[in-house]
């Protein structure tokens, strides 16, 4: 009688699953499906990238000082945006990989540790907001102009950062149950309404205050508030397989360890993208400060390249994981092998144009002849590492999809400290700023070679004998 009443509850709960029809990510054709996840997250991230090169456009109509602060503040705000694409990354990867093995406890409760630990997160760069703005700037220049627009900038990008790891996390719950289309939407409401807002509070116009580099952030935050409320709205209409009751809830420090396992990676590798580009300012700013915003220029510009390769991994992560827990190796493997020929004619065609019209692209920003003079060598050199880059990218994906994240920290410390950083301290000193962009391709190679040597690693202890 004992055995019976347990085994009642566990029947019970396995005709519950039974009723649930298979997630699509496990019956649809595989290259129709990953069309289907990834091509609205490429549209989304292409808006992305526009409305940030908008952002620049317009703030480089102030001056080539203002374009130079919001450089040099890359490094702060790509750590915000790291740390909630990290968190959003473990809680995708535990959350569908939970739904492959129909655990439908566990992926409710990784919804809201996931959206508890982007709040806490929130709460740090707040703090970083209030005292630590003017501080950070002036450990890189001591130009008053460049300091005070920075401050202005970092402040309000800071303090308001709420928005922001709001709108990822919401919608990376929509991306892990494969609702790509929504995450698309809100992801566009919140870039359309920063394009729309960018002049008129950078400039002064239609009766508001002009406000400079000031407007510029506002206009940021408030998009990025704007698609946080469309992709919970979406979550809480359209998004069935997540119960968002948050009564009862408590913290769970196995799911947290769960989601900090495949995500804490991403977030050491967007830190270490961070100190990347603040040691390549530094390195860049001892020639010229036209050198760093060149730097800066050429980040927001090759964000429409790389950006429609995260698309595609927004697509993928969700896909792989789902399959590799429902043990369909030949689904994971073809969906690896999609993804890489994506990729690479993706940034070929992104290597391609860089190459042919650096000096149209770089006036698209303002630019002055010192900035023609040095920008247009640089996006030529720096674009040659593009088609390594994709392989590496599809890699680092893989890797975190199936639960391999200390892979991809470990190639991502290679390619931004142990090799990046020293090759191009070490070219500096032939005294030419052309010489540092040859750091960019070296760089990749290497870190092709190394992501080559941990896939098949990983193959052949994960995929091999699924």
């Amino acid at each position: 009688m004992h055995n019976e009443e347990k085994e009642a509850p566990e029947t019970a709960q396995a005709g519950a699953a039974e009723k649930r029809p298979e997630n699509k990510m496990g019956v649809m054709p595989v290259h129709r499906l990953l069309l289907s996840m990834s091509v609205p997250m490429v549209i989304a991230m292409l808006v992305q990238a526009l409305y940030n090169v908008v952002d620049s456009i317009f703030v480089a109509r102030l001056g080539e000082n203002a374009l130079t602060a919001v450089s040099l503040a890359f490094p702060i705000q790509s750590l915000i945006i790291g740390v909630g694409v990290g968190t959003g990354v473990g809680i995708n990867s535990f959350l569908s990989r939970s739904l492959g093995e129909k655990n439908f406890g566990s992926v409710n409760k990784a919804a809201l540790n996931g959206i508890f630990l982007a709040w806490l997160s929130c709460g740090a760069f707040m703090l970083v907001g209030l005292f630590g703005s003017t501080a950070f700037f002036l450990t890189q220049t001591d130009i008053p102009e460049i300091v005070r627009y920075g401050r202005d900038y970092l402040s309000v990008v800071c303090l308001f950062s709420f928005a922001v790891f709001n709108q990822i996390t919401f919608e990376r719950l929509l991306t892990a149950t494969g609702k790509t289309f929504y995450s698309m939407i809100s992801q566009m409401a919140g870039a359309v309404t920063n394009i729309i807002l960018d002049p008129i509070m950078i400039f002064g116009l239609l009766g508001c205050p002009r406000m400079e580099v000031t407007g510029a952030a506002l206009a940021t935050v408030i998009g990025q508030s704007v698609g946080a409320l469309a992709a919970l709205g979406f979550n809480l209409r359209k998004n069935r397989e997540i119960r968002f009751s948050v009564k009862g809830f408590r913290p769970s420090a196995e799911v947290i360890k769960r989601i900090y396992a495949v995500g804490l990676p991403s977030i050491l590798m967007a830190s270490l993208g961070s100190v990347m580009v603040y040691g390549l300012n530094a390195i860049l700013i001892s020639f010229t400060a036209t050198a760093a915003a060149v730097f800066g220029v050429y980040f927001k510009l090759q964000s429409f390249v790389f950006m429609p390769i995260f698309g595609l991994n927004n697509g993928m992560v969700p896909i792989l994981a789902y399959n590799f827990g429902a043990r369909k190796k030949d689904r994971v493997v073809r969906t690896i092998r999609l993804g890489l020929t994506y990729a690479v004619g993706i940034m070929s065609l992104g290597a391609v144009v860089f190459h042919a019209v650096p000096d149209a692209l770089l006036l698209l920003f303002n630019a002055t002849d010192d900035m023609l003079f040095l920008g247009v060598p640089a996006l030529r050199i720096i674009s040659l590492h593009y088609v390594f880059a994709g392989f590496c990218i599809v890699f680092l994906s893989v890797f975190q999809a199936l639960g391999n994240g200390m892979e991809s920290l470990f190639i991502a410390v290679s390619r931004q400290l142990i090799l990046l950083l020293p090759i191009a301290w070490l070219l500096s000193f032939t005294g030419s700023v052309n010489a540092i962009w040859w750091a960019f391709p070296v760089t990749e190679f290497g870190a092709l070679l190394l992501c080559v040597f941990f896939m098949k690693r990983v193959y052949d202890k994960k995929l091999r004998t699924l």
